[in-house]
């Protein structure tokens, strides 16, 4: 039998599904994630098999796929318990925007659909550099905090943190991103928050819904200027969370709308007080 590329491929996380469904090559998946909201059709048309942190390996066996794809260290037991039953999987674990950009071209490649991913990968670099000129064009950066979780507090992982740079803002906790693990993030006192006095707060708590009244409820948080002006807002965990497309299109669009609003009105704020001073 001549060589072949991945025919019946089963999608862990989700930005492999999307990825795959934007390269026109959606008819080698043969199962998905059970999170798996983009793009939408997929849930129509694809069994879901996994979660994040489990999968139903007897379901995935009988799908009889030639290659799963999963994502970073968490799925590290499920993908040693596919290989053992005889699979073979690809982990990968890209933690930044260019990590993310090379997985696409990887991934590609992998379906013989290079020519393709390197298209894909020009119109992201294309997108991400249109919103970083806009974000160049802000009259300064709006320090930003970014919370993944909320107990413990999490601050953004490192491709979140480079995107709010790329919007045209600045993470308060960017010196934590780089650590691969969520441990490594954690803010280890609610108070350095208030210290570092952001202007806008954004949640995405990993898919439970952000709620700013817990946020704004904190012990000494009242005094935060993102609290005061009312800038609390959340970024859907499905447009920023995952490390693919996503990210880099709605995510970080989403991202640079909310800071040039704010600067919008804090310009409006400022001119009304000028205003009124001199009336």
């Amino acid at each position: 039998m001549p060589a072949h590329y991945p025919e019946r491929i089963v999608c862990l996380t989700e930005e492999s599904t999307e990825t795959l469904y934007l390269l026109g090559e959606e008819r080698r998946i043969v199962g998905i994630s059970g999170y798996t909201v983009r793009p939408p059709r997929a849930r129509r048309e694809k069994p879901r098999v996994s979660a994040f942190l489990s999968a139903k390996t007897e379901k995935i066996l009988e799908l009889k796929p030639d290659l799963v794809i999963g994502f970073s260290d968490l799925q590290a037991d499920i993908a040693r318990e596919l290989a053992k039953a005889g699979l073979s999987v690809l982990i990968f674990n890209q933690r930044s925007v260019q990590e993310i950009l090379n997985m696409i071209l990887t991934l590609a490649a992998l379906v013989g659909a290079a020519e393709r991913g390197a298209k894909l990968v020009q119109r992201l670099e294309e997108g991400l550099a249109e919103i970083r000129e806009r974000g160049r064009a802000f009259p300064y950066r709006p320090r930003v905090y970014f919370e993944e979780w909320d107990e413990p507090m999490i601050s953004a992982i490192r491709w979140v943190s480079e995107l709010v740079e790329i919007a045209g803002g600045e993470d308060i906790f960017s010196t934590l991103s780089h650590s691969p693990a969520a441990s490594g993030r954690v803010v280890s006192n609610p108070a350095l928050v208030v210290e570092k006095n952001p202007d806008v707060i954004l949640g995405s708590w990993c898919g439970k819904k952000f709620r700013p009244e817990r946020v704004v409820a904190r012990p000494g948080w009242q005094a935060v200027a993102a609290v005061r002006a009312n800038q609390l807002f959340e970024v859907k965990s499905a447009e920023i969370l995952q490390p693919g497309p996503a990210a880099l299109t709605d995510g970080v669009r989403r991202i640079h709308a909310l800071l040039a609003n704010y600067l919008r009105r804090s310009s409006t704020r400022a001119a009304g007080t000028r205003s009124g001073a001199a009336g």
